[in-house]
Parts: C-alpha cells; structure tokens; sequence
C-alpha cells in the first residue's frame, strides 16, 4: 500500500494564489503618480506592462511577470505599485535578495506598510534570521495583512525552539483559518518535539485529511492523473509536468505520488527529491522519497529519507515499518529487528510486518547461537515465539538454549510444549 501525504491529488501551493491576487495594491501615501510624471502616453504603456504581468502572475508565471514590471519601472521608476509587484515575483521565485532590495525600496517610498513588512519578515525566516522575522511579523499580527501571518510567526517561534510561543501562534493561525492544513502540521511538530505523541498524531491526521480536501480541488493533478491512467505516460508528460513547480513541496509531492501510484518511480523521483529539498521537515515527504527508492529497489538511498521520516515522527507505522524492511534488505538485522519490533508495536495486526519481524529474529538468534551468546539468543527465540508460538520448531530451539544455559526446569517445559504442538499438527 502507498502510504502518502497526498492520497490522489495536488495541494495548495505555500504561496498560494489568495496571497498573490492582492498584489494590485493601491498606495494612496505616494504623492507621485505616473500620468502626472509623465504624460499620458506613458501612463497607457505603464499600465500595459502591469496588466500582461498581473495576468501572468494570475497564472504564477512568475518570472515572465517580472519581465514585464520591470519594463515598467523603466518606464516610470517611481511607480510604487510595479515595484511591489516585481518584489512580489523575486519573492516568488526565490530571488530573495533581489526581493528585500524592492520591498525595502518600496518601504522608504511608500511608508511602513503591514504587507511589505510581513515580506519582509517571511524573507528573514526563509533565510533563517528567526529574531528578526518575529520582530517583523510580531508588528503585524494584532492586524495581519494576510490570513497566515499568524501560521509564519508561529513558524519563526518554532525554528528558534521556543515551543511555547510556536503553540501560541500556532493556535491563534488555527483560529484564522482551521482549514490550512500547514499549520496542524507545524502544530503536530510542536506537540511531537514536546513529548505530547497523541495530540501530535491527532495533529498529523487532522492535517494529511485538510490536504486531502485542498488535493480535491486541483483539476490540474485530477487531468495528470486521469492521462496517466488512459493515456500513458508521453501522452500525460506534458500536463503533468504543469505540477513541477521548484518553489512549492506540495504540488512536487503531488506529482511524485500520482507517477508512483501509476508505477513511474523513476519519474517521481525528481520532484520528491526537489520536494526533499525544499520542506526537509516534513515526515511525509521524506517517507515518500524513501517508499520510491525502496520501490526502485534502491535500497542504500531509500534508507536516509526513511530513517529522517522517523525520526521526525516515530510514531507512525508506515515508516517505521518500511525503515525495517529496508534495513533487513541491507542485512543491517539489529537495526531493522528495532524498527520492525517498533512497527509491530504500533500495529500489531500487520501480517507483512510481523512475518519479516519473525525472519528477523530468527536470523540474529542463529547468529548469537553460532557466536555462543546464549542469552541474546535466547531473547530473540523468545521474540520469534511470541509471534508464532505455535510453531514447535522454536520450542525445541528455546529447549536448548535453555539447557546451555543452565535452566533445566524451562528447558523441559519447552520440549513438552513442542511435543504438545508437534502432535496438535500432526492431526
């Protein structure tokens, strides 16, 4: 089974199109205006320049937008909103430096505007300046100029390690809106890095089922699956590929998982390792890229994303449980007998999971017994006949180890018991 973040469809991008449509931003501060600048016919060629780039950024073309509010500003560089509209599309793109040299510029021009600082702070916590970018979006959060400043000042609060002030925020964006599944994400991380497991595993399920809703609404991720699945994978690339955005984790895990769950691994791995990349924290993410791997048969480069998976959420049988298969798969039996033992914890039920924990108990019970390590044997034997204790085989084998060992007594009553079972089989 897949086990996923994203179960059919694509999410939300992190930058998301509700927090680029207001960016035809008005500042009525600014006295200069560019008809009164320069005359009419540049006002018309201004205005021509900002409405190809608001339609490309309506359509997150970023760049290209970009292209076309700089022609603006050459045309009128003290056109305010076209260069908040350029600093928007470095931030877009990533041109982070570029995009701190326009909002900055934009600032000193127009005034402290809330939206121009929460930018600013968003840059600072992308950068990793976590004091300055709670300074910033503190300032704004009594009036948030959009819905998650909330959720990226309880980000900041959280990347600093103070837990507490994360929650806070955290709580208040869950408030602004409930139905952004990255802040139970972040707040599932806060509760897991403070020991509380279950409301954290509440957290994460709440969160992978918002996802889930947003997923439905992507008619993008719905036409790649449904080309994949009728018309190959030539055919489909090319809507497909609309997903391979390079800023956003989500849509990359989406199309990584809909080349996975129609068998194009080799495909998904590229966007779950950009997505990889880009949300190093999120255990989903990194459980899908190890899942790939292991489904390449890639078993050496599956191990690290699956062991950062658990480590960031230990409690989920998915990874650990694909973790121990991996494990076993490299002959690393020690470590993949810890992960597959915790996996059978946390889902007892699983076939799959308790026959690979029961090989690999028997593998480290032979070893120790060659190695004369009576007793780590015989705790592993005792491991294997918890999960078939049926079997008469492992009695006989507990019976042994016990009389090396010195333990008549057990050692007998192990020979009864597989002779007791030997017989109830023979029947």
């Amino acid at each position: 089974m897949l086990i996923t973040r994203h179960p059919s469809l694509v999410t939300a991008s992190r930058l998301s199109l509700s927090l680029l449509l207001p960016f035809i931003w008005l500042v009525s501060a600014s006295p200069r205006v560019s008809q009164e600048k320069s005359g009419a016919s540049t006002t018309n060629t201004v205005a021509a320049h900002l409405g190809k780039g608001y339609d490309l950024v309506k359509d997150e073309r970023y760049g290209e937008a970009a292209v076309e509010f700089q022609a603006a500003l050459a045309l009128d560089p003290s056109h305010v909103r076209a260069r908040y509209q350029l600093a928007v599309c470095w931030f877009a793109t990533l041109e982070l430096q570029k995009a701190r040299s326009e909002f900055e510029r934009v600032r000193k021009e127009a005034g402290e505007d809330p939206q121009v600082v929460y930018y600013l702070g968003r840059i600072d916590l992308m950068e990793g300046n976590t004091e300055s970018a709670i300074r910033r979006l503190w300032s704004v959060a009594s009036r948030p100029p959009f819905g998650d400043t909330a959720y990226y000042l309880g980000s900041a609060y959280l990347q600093k390690g103070n837990l507490s002030e994360a929650e806070k925020w955290l709580q208040a964006a869950v408030v602004a809106d409930g139905r952004d599944y990255r802040v139970h994400d972040h707040l599932a991380r806060v509760y897991q890095k403070q020991g509380r497991h279950a409301k954290a595993e509440d957290e994460y399920n709440l969160s992978s089922h918002l996802r889930a809703s947003v997923d439905a609404a992507s008619s993008v991720a719905v036409a790649c699956g449904q080309e994949l699945e009728t018309r190959g994978l030539i055919k489909a690339r090319g809507t497909c590929r609309l997903l391979l955005d390079s800023r956003d984790p989500d849509k990359l895990a989406t199309l990584g998982l809909l080349y996975g769950q129609h068998g194009f691994f080799e495909e998904a791995l590229e966007p779950l390792e950009q997505a990889a990349r880009l949300d190093p924290d999120s255990s989903e993410i990194q459980h899908d890229l190890g899942l790939t791997y292991f489904r390449l048969r890639r078993f050496k480069e599956a191990r690290a994303p699956l062991e950062k998976a658990v480590e960031l959420r230990p409690d989920f049988f998915g990874s650990s449980a694909l973790l121990g298969a991996t494990l076993f798969t490299l002959g690393e039996y020690e470590l993949s007998y810890a992960a597959l033992r915790h996996a059978h914890q946390l889902d007892p039920q699983d076939q799959d999971t308790a026959g690979l924990l029961f090989n690999d108990a028997m593998l480290l019970a032979q070893s120790e017994f060659k190695q004369q390590n009576y007793a780590k044997c015989l705790a592993h034997l005792k491991a294997a006949a918890e999960l078939h204790s049926d079997d008469p085989e492992i009695h006989l084998r507990l019976a042994d180890v016990y009389g090396l060992l010195g333990r008549q007594a057990e050692a007998d009553r192990e020979r009864e018991d597989a002779a007791r079972l030997g017989k109830a089989r023979a029947k």
